[in-house]
């Protein structure tokens, strides 16, 4: 990508946030660069998922006692808000222990976080991975480049685990759009067509922890944790929670320092 388009004017162009005369111009950009213009379709099919995902939860009135606590204090919203998304069960799936401090701050919010995380994992598993011709955006024949090309886009060496152990081979990876930032897909399949996806983004909080926590959203499976200065989910629509937990230990275990 040069300079006249940045990575911040695709995911603005995708979110509807440019003006008139800078959406004109991205969409001649496009228009001469067929691939960047897939990888912004792709964006928007992955955001439309987001958006479907959550809409329900947006238009919920909040709990009485919350409301009346932000209208007291209105310097508490954010913490409130990250309190009553755990509370109130919108981190998805049964979870298992999550080992952080409860009286350190900001810990409510970084579990809600991981499970946003865990949530856009499943959602791009279930978008790419159904696909055929076009399941990534660079292949595991040019697994060298792809490492390189997301570690500089992330702003953090990754690694690639190898999953022979479980029976699967690397595809390919693509980068895609975070919360915070862009996020790194990789694709595994194994020899009959079951695929694993590996999600990972930069963690803006660094040095933390947490254990495996496991959700479930629809038919996707997936485990989820931070190491570090990433987070990490790995989701499939294909294997049992068994067999996934063999495969994230297995992921864990090559990507401990």
């Amino acid at each position: 990508m040069n300079e006249a388009v940045s990575e911040a004017d695709l995911q603005a162009y995708v979110d509807g946030r440019l003006d008139p005369a800078r959406r004109a111009q991205v969409d001649a950009w496009l228009a001469a660069r067929p691939d960047e213009a897939e990888r912004v379709a792709a964006y928007r099919r992955l955001s439309g998922e987001v958006r479907a995902a959550y809409q329900a939860m947006l238009s919920e009135p909040l709990p009485e006692g919350l409301a009346r606590s932000l209208v007291r204090r209105p310097r508490l919203r954010q913490a409130a808000l990250a309190a009553a998304w755990v509370a109130f069960g919108v981190a998805i799936g049964a979870v298992a222990t999550l080992e952080l401090n409860a009286s350190r701050p900001g810990a409510a919010q970084l579990a809600n976080e991981s499970a946003l995380m865990a949530r856009r994992a499943a959602i791009a598993h279930a978008t790419y991975s159904p696909e055929v011709r076009h399941p990534v955006e660079v292949g595991a024949a040019d697994e060298g480049h792809l490492v390189a090309w997301l570690s500089k886009r992330l702003g953090v060496q990754l690694r690639v685990p190898k999953l022979a152990d479980a029976g699967m081979s690397l595809v390919g990876g693509r980068l895609l759009p975070g919360e915070n930032g862009p996020v790194a897909q990789f694709m595994y399949e194994s020899p009959n067509g079951r695929r694993v996806t590996l999600y990972v983004r930069q963690e803006k909080a660094r040095n933390v922890e947490t254990a495996f926590r496991y959700a479930r959203e629809r038919n996707v499976g997936v485990f989820y944790w931070i190491d570090r200065d990433c987070g990490y989910a790995i989701a499939s629509s294909d294997l049992g929670r068994d067999e996934l937990l063999k495969v994230a230990e297995l992921v864990y275990k090559q990507l401990e320092p």
